[in-house]
């Protein structure tokens, strides 16, 4: 009993210490339970309404840029409550809260309007059909990838440079195996995260070194 205490009250400092992390969560859970007693129409009704497609970025940007925010992009909740723990809410406890919401929503709204323009060139030229301006386009990615980016700068040299290749590996693959926009977003949000290494420089030392890591249980 002593030990599930001990647990559990690691697991509160550790959630209260990034507070709008899982706030955000909470709700993705919400809306992720809402999705499921929909009806395939209705999700897909209520996911395009909140897309941040060609459509609606002309018509109401700032309704569609926040509620694209409130959805995932599938069906599971669990997979975001793994990726959130280890890369978003180390961000946000390295960073602060209002540099955290600064890098993700300047790589949500950076990346989808690069990736939405370069969308747009390709429907002008014919490469792509008109349809897509109406396209489903949902999810947190864009904002998680830039502060996964940023997060680069949090881990000691030489290990960062292995976690960025990795990171931009992760991203290019699909890139190049089927473009569409939303791999061209996924890596336009890695270089806007990368840009805001002087916000990251003035956080202190990087606290992520596998090899301290490795000492400690020694």
């Amino acid at each position: 009993m002593r030990r599930l205490k001990l647990w559990l009250a690691a697991v509160w400092r550790w959630v209260s210490s990034a507070p709008l992390t899982y706030a955000w969560l909470t709700v993705l859970l919400v809306t992720t339970i809402i999705a499921h007693h929909l009806t395939r129409r209705q999700l897909h009704s209520e996911l395009v309404h909140g897309s941040t497609n060609l459509y609606h970025l002309a018509r109401d940007p700032l309704d569609v840029l926040f509620t694209s925010l409130l959805w995932i992009d599938g069906r599971y909740w669990t997979p975001y409550l793994v990726l959130f723990t280890l890369f978003v809410a180390p961000a946000e406890r390295w960073l602060g809260q209002l540099r955290w919401l600064t890098v993700g929503l300047t790589a949500h709204i950076g990346a989808t309007y690069i990736s939405e323009g370069l969308l747009y060139l390709a429907i002008q030229h014919h490469l792509e059909p008109e349809k897509l301006v109406y396209a489903r386009d949902i999810g947190v990615s864009y904002f998680m990838v830039g502060v996964m980016a940023v997060l680069t700068y949090h881990i000691a040299k030489p290990w960062r440079w292995g976690y960025l290749v990795i990171l931009i590996a992760v991203f290019t693959v699909p890139l190049i195996l089927h473009v569409n926009f939303t791999a061209v977003g996924h890596f336009a949000a890695i270089f806007i995260g990368l840009c805001f290494y002087p916000m990251a420089r003035g956080r202190g030392r990087p606290a992520v070194a596998p090899v301290k890591l490795k000492g400690v249980g020694t």
